[in-house]
């Protein structure tokens, strides 16, 4: 059984947003045994396994995101909203723009995950992120495909 099912997942702030429940709230009744791919279909926002318990983690993989691929900053390291790095090109779309892309290729846009028993199989703190790379993304839209019997 193949079976492919689009998400919407409601705006969310710029940042990272644990969704499992969210997800799994569209999804149809997951077969006993296979696989789900979960496929973003956007270039600026990313998704991501990571820890569902303490929402710290999330603070600070924004955090160590931001450091990685920075956006123009002011002396004190605050972020310069609307303006562009120099060394960035594509600037038409906002200063957020770029940076979100970079951010996006890092985290990746898809994820498969085991379905044992009728049930993602992940491990006891382990969650599904939604990673908002931009300060206005808007609804993202997702494909799950599932795979199982």
């Amino acid at each position: 059984m193949i079976q492919q099912v689009e998400i919407t997942l409601k705006p969310k702030s710029r940042g990272f947003h644990l969704v499992t429940s969210e997800i799994m709230s569209q999804m149809p009744e997951l077969p006993k045994t296979g696989i789900i791919n979960i496929f973003c279909k956007h270039t600026s926002c990313g998704l991501s396994i990571n820890e569902n318990a303490d929402p710290d983690v999330r603070v600070d993989m924004e955090t160590i995101f931001n450091h990685l691929v920075p956006e123009m900053t002011n002396e004190r390291g605050g972020i310069l909203r609307g303006q562009n790095r120099p060394e960035y090109v594509h600037t038409l779309e906002g200063s957020d723009d770029m940076p979100a892309h970079a951010k996006s290729t890092l985290s990746g846009v898809s994820l498969t995950i085991p379905i044992t028993n009728g049930r993602l199989n992940m491990g006891t703190w382990q969650g599904i992120y939604f990673c908002e790379y931009r300060n206005y993304g808007g609804a993202r839209r997702l494909v799950a495909t599932i795979i199982g019997e």
